[in-house]
């Protein structure tokens, strides 16, 4: 007998040769990466700024390589409207609470808490959309989930402190707001070109993250813009954001929506052992198996029945 290929072995689509599973695995580590350099920046930057002028470099970067390629503009007022919206949701409250977290918990416990994002969009999508009730292996593993979210914040604050507890609390609060974002955007169709909705709703959510960042943080100018700094909200943006988007979307129609919402499940324990490798993190056993729980009850979330539309959520 023949050996298979190794295409054929990971389920790739062979016509597409390398690019499908090049595609896939850049953003694994991508967004198991963009966790801890977060991290790393937030030693010299002040978490609402520096999140929102991530955004506005991959907004440029977007329109950048978008134009003359697809439409740049919405097409009704509505559009506008939802975008707005959904941005402020996404990317505004989403990545300020996260930035904001990140002073307070470890990256891996970061990423581990937004990986929630799939739990509170299957409960968005029964309420807000018919075809897509809860069903009872998701309702499980959405318990199994938040319990480990349960024990993961009992450690963070009966250990490191009630800021700890808050910052924890706080990503999570973001990633409610990112799956009914997500939810919200499906049920309402936009006609847009997928990165010209990202790069709108990034303008949306930017807009009062630089606000609030000059009003609370001071002026950007005079913040300490070390090479280290800058080179993180180089990556975040342009990498972390502008790349990442552009790959999920071209993988899309080239890969099913299960093995896109499988990078939920790579990225957390990424973001973990790079955190613990590079950035001398720990996590106790509790923590750990906390997390574990978390994975263990997304997966069962999506290791059956149809395919909604994906909700994979980077760093």
């Amino acid at each position: 007998m023949k050996m298979k290929s190794a295409s054929a072995r990971l389920n790739w689509p062979s016509k597409t040769g390398w690019g499908v599973p090049v595609a896939w695995l850049t953003l694994c580590v991508v967004w198991s990466s963009t966790w801890l350099v977060i991290k790393i920046g937030l030693r010299d930057l002040p978490p609402i700024s520096y999140a929102g002028i991530r955004f506005l470099v991959a907004i440029i970067v977007l329109f950048a390589v978008s134009t003359g390629r697809v439409g740049l503009l919405p097409q009704r007022g509505f559009d506008y409207l939802l975008l707005a919206f959904t941005g402020i949701l996404m990317f505004a409250l989403n990545y300020g609470l996260l930035f904001w977290g990140e002073l307070h918990v470890s990256s891996g416990l970061a990423a581990v808490l937004q990986a929630t994002i799939p739990i509170f969009g299957m409960l968005s999508a029964h309420l807000m959309l018919p075809d897509e009730p809860v069903e009872l292996h998701k309702l499980v593993g959405a318990l199994v989930a938040l319990g480990g979210v349960a024990i993961i914040c009992e450690r963070l604050l009966g250990f490191n402190g009630l800021m700890a507890f808050w910052g924890g609390l706080g990503i999570i609060v973001g990633a409610a707001s990112a799956a009914f974002s997500n939810v919200l955007l499906k049920s309402r169709k936009v006609q847009l070109a997928p990165a010209m909705i990202a790069a709108w709703q990034m303008i949306f959510g930017a807009a009062p993250l630089l606000l609030i960042g000059v009003v609370v943080e001071g002026n950007p100018l005079r913040f300490h813009w070390s090479a280290v700094s800058i080179f993180c909200l180089l990556y975040l943006a342009v990498i972390g954001s502008a790349l990442t988007f552009l790959l999920l979307y071209w993988l899309m129609p080239r890969m099913t929506v299960a093995r896109l919402q499988a990078i939920s499940l790579i990225t957390p324990p990424g973001a973990v052992a790079l955190g613990w490798a590079v950035g001398g993190e720990t996590f106790s056993l509790w923590s750990l198996l906390g997390g574990c729980l978390v994975l263990v009850g997304v997966w069962m979330i999506f290791r059956k029945g149809g395919e909604p539309e994906p909700v994979v959520q980077e760093g």
